[in-house]
């Protein structure tokens, strides 16, 4: 039995009511169907030997990916500590990567979720949600929206993950509190980098997305956030703030903020 049908046989054992599902033959739904129960799996303890053969495959998948260093990122012409990288977060080397968590900071529960939260999550390896739960055990209340934690990243090339809670826009407009608290998310990540001697940090587009504030405006605060931080701690030892996008959207947005690209 190779790392991966150990993998799917151990998940299916311990979730008695997925285990009338097959094991595809393929190795496209063998790997999403590991994501899948990956993404249910609720924080309990499991085995060192699935834990071999979870880490295992999940080095292999980001091998497949590729890692990608803050070199490859873009130089903003505005400050050369900031840059601007469009792709998979989880395939970046930096000392964090920042992760849009929920209020309940055990990631995304929903099988194959696009959301960033599932897809760091399900790179990391189920230690994450582990160490979250823990945190959280201890913390004994929801994760306040413009906090942030820090934990191991595990599987991902970056060293550690910086989980944040953004705000919700419900209603379309966006209010003063929810722009205060979406600049809150970048400063409690940069302070926690800071305490942690990290020199370099990369942040995905929070709040954007399911959590639905504007793109644009978004982006503005963000990079308002980072500057107005090296402004104010002139000895700062973050050396480098890359700005990570998905969507082409964001990437134009983000261009055209940071000046990047121009001559």
């Amino acid at each position: 039995m190779d790392d991966l049908d150990l993998i799917l046989n151990s998940l299916l054992e311990e979730q008695p009511e997925y285990r009338q599902l097959i094991i595809p033959s393929e190795m496209v739904g063998k790997k999403q169907l590991m994501r899948s129960l990956m993404n249910l799996r609720p924080p309990v303890p499991i085995s060192e030997l699935f834990l071999k053969a979870q880490d295992k495959e999940l080095q292999k998948q980001l091998h497949e990916k590729g890692i990608v260093r803050l070199n490859q990122a873009l130089l903003s012409p505005i400050d050369n500590r900031l840059k601007l990288w469009q792709g998979d977060i989880t395939r970046l080397k930096a000392d964090a990567i920042v992760n849009a968590a929920n209020s309940q900071m055990l990631g995304c529960f929903v099988p194959l979720h696009s959301c960033i939260d599932n897809a760091i999550h399900s790179a990391a390896g189920i230690q994450l949600r582990l160490e979250c739960n823990e945190l959280m055990k201890k913390q004994d209340h929801p994760e306040p929206t413009g906090s942030a934690k820090l934990t191991k990243a595990y599987n991902l090339p970056s060293n550690f993950v910086i989980h944040t809670v953004g705000p919700i826009i419900i209603n379309g407009g966006v209010t003063q509190k929810e722009e205060s608290q979406l600049a809150d998310c970048y400063r409690s990540c940069l302070l926690l980098a800071e305490i942690n001697n990290l020199k370099s940090i990369s942040f995905c587009c929070i709040s954007t997305g399911e959590y639905r504030f504007p793109n644009q405006h978004a982006a503005e605060i963000a990079v308002r956030t980072v500057s107005e931080y090296f402004r104010e701690y002139q000895y700062t030892g973050i050396e480098t703030v890359v700005f990570n996008v998905y969507k082409d959207i964001d990437y134009s947005i983000y261009s055209q903020i940071l000046e990047c690209g121009k001559e």
